[in-house]
């Protein structure tokens, strides 16, 4: 190390660097292991071999300015201060390091205020939109069963296939049922055949009754005439002007008449009970008509039955139907998943404060990658927890505040351009400001 003085100062620059010396070689018996006695001698032999100069006058610098007091001139003409020696040789410092990289301290702080930048406006836009990844789209798929029993003779549609409401999606085979409708058409003909019969016999029974009933006015109207026949001989008898033998006769003849007028009214009655008779027998062979009807319309729509058509217009899913299957009543062949679905998306109770019925909605498919436009349809009344199958009961001693999910349904503006189905994963973005 070189130190300038003046010449004023020389005594008290011999004193300094005999404590400079000094203390040099104390450093480097730090930095040296304990050996012999050679230790301070190698010390000393360094001093001896760099004898320390007079300092020299500071001279000054080219912008006028001198060095700080306690500085020293480094090789190169930098001048740096005591704290920045005794920091160099534990570390470069922090603004030492920066200003060793200027570029890479502009890059970073360039990034630091697009990244506040771009955080308040992402603020600024997010607050208007509300969205979740609880969100799938919904729907109601019919499941198409059979109402009859019986073997499969065709099936006209194979899986995921689109269908219209009234095609064919299955046969079953109709031999037994229609035998059933022959056997209900026949027992309805006999059964009116019957009614037919009963009523014939009803007409005769009541042709009879009329005539008996002339019958009793003939029986009725000959009584009286032998009444007063008999009246007439009696009398005769008693005033001697007529016989015994014609009283008696008067009187034979009156119970005679009297006889045939008790049976013609004795046939009327019976003839009356047979017409009572024959009209119950006809109401009842009516109500196996009625019987007979309802047994044809069971058959017909059993007949009808076998075949299956498709209720609305969807693709066909889960196709268990195949030739040759015995298909039972309520087994489950196909599922219709119909055309008009929407999105049901569950969001935070905490969200629904500004959401509205009419809003609207865009709605990202996850499968597609695309984006398409809907708007709020309805917003349920209650979290879904609350009309599962086992809804959640938080006693008072372990209960835990939770945020609840409330469905929102969600229907699409127009129908999407892509196959979507019920289950597929949405992320909607309702417009609430």
């Amino acid at each position: 190390m070189v130190l300038k003085t003046d010449p004023e100062g020389s005594e008290l620059l011999d004193a300094g660097n005999a404590a400079i010396v000094s203390r040099n070689a104390e450093d480097a018996g730090r930095r040296q292991p304990a050996a012999g006695p050679g230790t301070a001698n190698v010390a000393v032999h360094v001093a001896d071999a760099q004898p320390m100069k007079k300092r020299e006058p500071d001279k000054p610098r080219p912008n006028g300015d001198h060095p700080a007091e306690g500085s020293e001139e480094v090789p190169g003409g930098n001048t740096k201060d005591k704290e920045d020696a005794d920091g160099d040789e534990k570390g470069p410092g922090v603004w030492a390091t920066l200003r060793k990289h200027p570029v890479a301290v502009g890059v970073a702080a360039v990034v630091l205020v697009a990244g506040i930048v771009l955080g308040v406006l992402w603020y600024l836009y997010s607050r208007h939109f509300e969205n979740t990844d609880d969100a799938f789209i919904d729907g109601r798929p019919v499941s198409v069963s059979p109402q009859v029993t019986g073997n499969i003779v065709s099936v006209p549609v194979t899986d995921n296939q689109v269908v219209h409401a009234g095609d064919l999606l299955a046969v079953i085979d109709e031999r037994d049922y229609q035998a059933t409708l022959h056997q209900a058409v026949a027992q309805i003909a006999q059964a009116r055949a019957t009614v037919a019969n009963y009523k014939a016999q009803i007409r005769s029974q009541q042709a009879i009754v009329a005539q008996n009933e002339k019958q009793g006015l003939q029986a009725k109207a000959a009584l009286e005439f032998s009444q007063n026949q008999n009246t007439r001989a009696q009398q005769l008898v008693k005033t001697g002007f007529g016989t015994v033998q014609t009283a008696q006769q008067g009187a034979s003849d009156l119970l005679s008449k009297q006889a045939g007028l008790d049976a013609a009214a004795s046939t009327t009655i019976s003839a009356e009970r047979q017409v009572d008779v024959l009209t119950a027998q006809v109401q009842a062979a009516e109500a196996q008509v009625d019987q007979g009807e309802a047994q044809k319309e069971s058959a017909e729509a059993n007949l009808s039955r076998t075949r299956l058509h498709a209720t609305l217009d969807g693709r066909v899913t889960r196709l268990t139907a195949a030739v040759g299957v015995t298909a039972t009543q309520g087994q489950s062949l196909m599922v219709l998943v119909p055309t008009s679905l929407w999105v049901t998306a569950n969001f935070k109770e905490t969200q629904l404060a500004d959401m509205k019925v009419g809003q609207p909605v865009s709605i990202a498919i996850d499968a597609f990658g695309k984006t398409f436009q809907g708007h709020v349809d309805s917003l349920q009344a209650g979290s879904g927890t609350a009309f599962s199958l086992l809804p959640a009961e938080n006693a008072t001693g372990n209960y835990v505040k939770v945020v609840q999910r409330v469905p929102v349904k969600i229907t699409f503006d127009s129908q999407p351009d892509v196959e979507i189905g019920p289950g597929m994963s949405v992320v909607p973005s309702v417009t609430v400001r």
